[in-house]
């Protein structure tokens, strides 16, 4: 059943009688239009294209006003009949507002069409090019109503539909698509700037100016810029289908489509399926330069999360051959969404011994590196990730460079604590995981110390996986700020890690000391800043000086991002190194984990 704001109207308004409008003044200046739930009659235009389910109609006397669009949509199939693209016809029918869900913008259309009368046929119907005169898409902000940074905490506090701002196309980006919407455009040389989603959906952009461009040719996302010049591409209206293998920095062929707003995002739904014309090479990324030199001065640390990896993982492999072929092998991995030794079955075991035993036992074949691994086993149920994976974070290190110091493993719910020297109550042990205000189903980090095998350079470890993104809204959508699902949680997560480490740099400064994995956020929002300022580390991407652009692990709709990082104190800056390897990101829908790794090298000599 389709819902619309019209019904709300109708039943709160005793409506005017039917009127003639354009279809510009149908949509006005607005999201909103200011004719919601009113009849209207004579609406004229020239069919630009259809659709299963309704057709797109282009005003005849357009009012070049930059705010209004000119087309709009008329929702219904017994239109479709004996009309055919480049008519010119009249008719008449009631404004409505329509979305699938609260969380999504509108999209003004018009329904219950009726005394529908061919005008005349046979007129040519040409589209917009989008990169042309005023038609270039904001690249900063999206509305209004984000205050300046679309990632501004507290989120949520005001709604398009509520507030209805007058649309500024030169100065936001969603007021930009909102002012086209019903029109058929052309994006001429376009690039995917994503993968394909589960529907084939792809995000691009064409020649206009874009900000975040990374060498790959995709935009990556940077501090209060979430790349508002990209749009989706939709499902074909001639009913064919887009291609499944579009990688990111893809070439395309020309795009014409109408600007449309579907299941929380604005799209252009192509008339025809996307066309790759120039495939991004090289297909993957070199491997890392960043080796193991044997000495303490070139000690390698990985960071991967390896996607619910359990014993039967069909990605095991490919997991184990990263780490021999693209990551070197490093001396330290800290590895996130380690599963259980049976999966996602949902019964008591939370072992991964054989897990990671058998990660182990697959790089072997590749590499004579003698890894061995450890962890501790969550609360059952506990830590968030896939019902009954029981996910973890864990170590992997090379024996021949490294050993745990003084080996204490804690249990479960033992809280890991800073003693005199410092040194570690547990070796490894978790961080205050009974701390139910901060880890609600979620992954408890895991501290350790570690030392060269000559026991003369000790460094400390904390590895973490903090919780998820769910509950997030689009980027497109209603609220503003969008809604940055479990940032609260984030919030308290990266204060207790901060305290943690801060008290071991408090007994000593020049502690060596390395946090890694996935944080579930950028470094430019508030957890991770509050981690920052509180924990006393250094982030490895600026000491290294990686370019902001350069800075991704993780591709989400338009964006190419970072949600991987490695934070270090400032006895590890000197001659640090570091580098995110793409072998993921720059891969097919079939990579065998949604992260990319990174390595970094550092000098983790003295005392």
């Amino acid at each position: 059943m389709r819902l619309s704001l019209a019904a709300v109207y109708a039943g709160a308004l005793s409506l005017p009688a039917a009127f003639a409008v354009s279809i510009s003044e149908i949509n006005g200046n607005k999201f909103l239009s200011p004719y919601i739930g009113q009849a209207v009659t004579q609406v004229t235009g020239l069919i630009t294209a259809k659709g299963p389910d309704g057709l797109w109609l282009r005003s005849t006397t357009p009012d070049n006003d930059k705010t209004t669009s000119d087309s709009i949509y008329v929702f219904g199939r017994t239109i479709l009949a004996n009309r055919t693209v480049g008519d010119i016809i009249t008719l008449d029918g009631r404004v409505t507002e329509f979305r699938s869900s609260s969380g999504f913008l509108y999209l003004t259309q018009i329904s219950s069409s009726s005394n529908v009368v061919t005008v005349s046929t046979g007129n040519e119907v040409t589209p917009l090019v989008l990169g042309k005169g005023k038609l270039n898409p904001p690249t900063g902000q999206y509305t209004s109503l984000d205050t300046g940074n679309i990632f501004g905490v507290p989120n949520n506090v005001s709604l398009v539909s509520r507030v209805n701002p007058i649309l500024e196309p030169e100065k936001y980006g969603l007021d930009f698509w909102e002012s086209l919407i019903g029109e058929l455009v052309t994006i001429e040389k376009p690039r995917a700037v994503a993968k394909p989603n589960n529907f084939r959906d792809t995000w691009v952009v064409g020649k206009w100016k874009t900000s975040g461009d990374n060498k790959r040719g995709g935009l990556t996302m940077t501090d209060r810029d979430a790349n508002p010049e990209a749009i989706l591409i939709g499902t074909p209206l001639d009913g064919t289908r887009n291609p499944t293998n579009t990688k990111l920095g893809d070439g395309l062929a020309d795009i014409t489509g109408i600007v449309y707003q579907a299941f929380g995002f604005y799209r252009i739904l192509p008339l025809t399926a996307l066309q790759i014309t120039d495939s991004a090479r090289p297909e993957l990324p070199p491997a890392t330069e960043l080796r193991y030199k044997g000495d303490c001065k070139s000690v390698t640390f990985g960071v991967y999360n390896v996607e619910n990896l359990e014993p039967n993982s069909v990605h095991l492999p490919a997991i184990a051959a990263h780490i021999t072929n693209y990551l070197g092998s490093p001396s330290v991995i800290f590895l996130q969404e380690i599963q259980d030794n049976n999966g996602a079955t949902n019964d008591a075991i939370v072992d991964a011994n054989l897990t990671l035993s058998t990660l182990v036992t697959e790089i072997s074949k590749l590499s004579s590196v003698p890894y061995s691994f450890v962890d501790i086993d969550p609360v059952d149920d506990r830590d968030g990730g896939q019902p009954g994976g029981n996910i973890r974070v864990a170590y992997l290190y090379d024996t021949s460079v490294v050993r745990l110091h003084n080996p204490n493993p804690g249990f479960s719910t033992d809280a890991n604590e800073v003693l005199l020297g410092p040194k570690l109550k547990y070796n490894p042990g978790r961080i205050d995981p009974q701390n139910t205000a901060a880890w609600t189903a979620s992954r408890k980090p895991l501290a350790a110390a570690f030392e060269t095998l000559d026991g003369k350079n000790l460094f400390f470890t904390v590895n973490v996986h903090f919780g998820s993104k769910g509950g997030s809204s689009s980027l497109h959508g209603d609220a503003r700020p969008p809604v940055n699902g479990g940032v609260n949680d984030r919030q308290r997560q990266a204060e207790v890690t901060a305290s943690f480490i801060a008290s071991i740099l408090e007994q000593d400064a020049n502690a060596k000391v390395i946090a890694a994995g996935d944080f579930n956020e950028f470094a430019f929002v508030a957890p991770l800043e509050t981690f920052v300022a509180k924990s006393g580390l250094r982030d490895l991407d600026e000491v290294a000086g990686i370019k902001e652009t350069e800075r991704y692990t993780y591709l989400f709709d338009m964006n190419s991002q970072q949600l991987d990082h490695m934070y270090i104190s400032p006895a590890l800056t000197k001659g640090a190194e570091f580098e995110h390897v793409h072998v993921n990101t720059w891969a097919t829908t079939d990579a065998p984990s949604d992260h990319d790794p990174s390595v970094a090298r550092l000098n983790v000599c003295g005392k």
